[in-house]
């Protein structure tokens, strides 16, 4: 077999991946420009000046590393981050590297379908062999370094002159249209992981946490039972697939027979995912302000309210509390060592148990912090009992593509409903100790999910692109009659816009907590003695 340059695999590898891992990118692109429009030589131009910037990539590469490695990376990313862009919609962005590696080990094999196994041995595996089976032919170093400085010069004047000769639409493409840059591949995942390395390099924890609210202090109580309040931090709930919110599905049976429950309509979250979401939902800056790296180096609401006496304590029955529950007692309720409630994978309601015993010992104001499973996805089918399966046909795939949505939806749905049942075993709970306590739920999603509308799937959208399947979320209120908080009050601002801003303001307010960062003009109620 005749020996290939190192250029020409460079090109054969751009072209193979422009043409295997772009679907995405081209399918977005035709829907801004139709070919119907008369944008079929803007389509091929931009198709040639992303072939051109992948071999510049590539080639620059290829200066540090042997080119076949160089291809090798390319083609295996691609690979696995097409799948999840092709199937979802996800954009691998710096938000999605946070949260896939904080992803747990269940997580991950929910994600291992037929359909991505199949597709990373396809386009990734075999073609990698391929890559290595070609005999390449040798180069000095120095040679080596000029022929690709030579590939990436000769890629950037291709690039100009396509530019250049649409400079309107291009132009156009760049102002008017830059999200369709985010589904590039894998451009897109390599630029994000270099981003997020270089941001978080040497990134250490720092040795003292940036305290806040150094001023809260806990007013005395005197003729008052102690507060109980149990926030529930959901997982993946949309807030249109909710009963109470109108949706047409009784996916809220036992909670619509509670009366003292306060059901807000207007609410959005903080982030897409998880590991933004749940952090911003505790930290001091609101969603226009929130940067993650600021909140692990911060003190955020359980610092505070464990600073002034509240007895704080944080089950998890997802993947972590990211980074919240670091410095607060902190139960794990994914396997069966703490949690009794197992079968297929450990259950929600199953963080209840002992929590009697928890309260009975505690000497003052409590809170505990539950992180449900929730309808964590896609393997919405495993988020309930068998006994909860009322809509059907459910899906039973982890490949989303073998399922119709109405199976997708149903099995969703079953999910919503099982939450349903395991707020009403919290509110159970929280009966049990009222009037002995100053008792109140307050549940709130950390984002919604897509369930196929406009060809999306799951969640994790970079914000400004998410549709507001993944950023209206569920958030309810149960108040105990012995509650400090207002419940007229409360229900007066069930409709107002708000978000998870919100809830550190809300649950500083709840514990009568007194302190300067406390904006009582953003919360979901108030104490009814303030």
């Amino acid at each position: 077999m005749q020996s290939m340059s190192p250029r020409l695999l460079i090109m054969i590898s751009s072209l193979f991946l422009l043409l295997t891992a772009n679907v995405s990118f081209f399918r977005e692109t035709l829907h801004a420009y139709p070919l119907s429009d008369g944008n079929c030589l803007f389509i091929l131009g931009t198709g040639l000046a992303l072939l051109a910037i992948m071999v510049f990539v590539m080639s620059l590469f290829a200066l540090l590393l042997p080119v076949r490695a160089v291809a090798t990376l390319f083609v295996l990313l691609a690979a696995v981050c097409g799948y999840f862009t092709d199937q979802f919609g996800t954009i691998i962005d710096t938000v999605m590297i946070e949260n896939t590696l904080q992803t747990d080990p269940a997580e991950v094999r929910d994600l291992l379908s037929a359909g991505f196994l199949m597709r990373v041995a396809l386009l990734g595996v075999i073609t990698t062999v391929l890559i290595w089976m070609v005999p390449l032919r040798s180069m000095s170093l120095s040679r080596r370094f000029g022929h690709h400085s030579l590939t990436a010069a000769g890629s950037l004047v291709v690039l100009v002159l396509v530019l250049l000769s649409n400079g309107d639409q291009f132009a156009g493409f760049f102002r008017e249209h830059k999200a369709l840059r985010s589904y590039t591949n894998p451009l897109t995942p390599i630029y994000s992981g270099i981003h997020y390395a270089s941001h978080n390099a040497g990134g250490a924890k720092a040795a003292k946490l940036a305290p806040i609210a150094a001023d809260a202090r806990m007013p005395p109580h005197e003729d008052q039972a102690h507060e109980l309040i149990i926030l529930v931090v959901g997982e993946t709930a949309r807030r249109d697939h909710f009963s109470l919110n109108g949706y047409e599905r009784k996916t809220n049976p036992l909670l619509e027979q509670e009366n003292r429950l306060v059901d807000y309509t207007n609410i959005s979250s903080c982030g897409t995912s998880t590991a933004i979401s749940v952090p911003c939902m505790f930290a001091r800056e609101g969603h226009r302000d929130f940067s993650l790296d600021d909140a692990r180096h911060e003190e955020n609401l359980l610092d505070i309210l464990q600073r002034v006496g509240v007895s704080v304590l944080w089950r998890d029955n997802n993947s972590s509390s990211k980074g919240v529950a670091d410095r607060v007692p902190y139960e794990d309720f994914k396997t069966p060592k703490n949690n009794p409630v197992c079968d297929e994978e450990c259950r929600d309601v199953g963080m209840l148990a002992g929590l009697q015993e928890y309260i009975d010992k505690q000497p003052g104001d409590i809170l505990i912090v539950l992180h449900q499973m929730g309808n964590h996805g896609p393997a919405y089918f495993k988020r309930y009992p068998l006994e909860f399966e009322r809509f059907t046909p459910a899906c039973k795939s982890l490949d989303l593509s073998g399922c119709s949505q109405e199976e997708i939806v149903n099995a969703y749905d079953n999910a919503i409903l099982y939450t349903d049942y395991f707020l009403s075993q919290v509110i159970a709970l929280l009966k049990q100790n009222t009037p002995d306590y100053a008792t109140a739920m307050l549940y709130v999603s950390d984002h919604g999910e897509s369930l196929g509308e406009m060809g999306l799937y799951l969640h994790g959208m970079p914000y400004v692109m998410a549709p507001r399947e993944q950023t209206e979320v569920a958030t309810m209120l149960w108040l105990g009659e012995s509650a400090d908080m207002d419940l007229q009050q409360a229900l007066a601002l069930k409709d107002k816009q708000s978000s998870h801003d919100a809830v550190f303001n809300s649950v500083l307010e709840a514990f009568e907590v007194e302190s300067e960062v406390i904006d009582r003009s953003n919360v979901l109620f108030q104490a009814s003695n303030p």
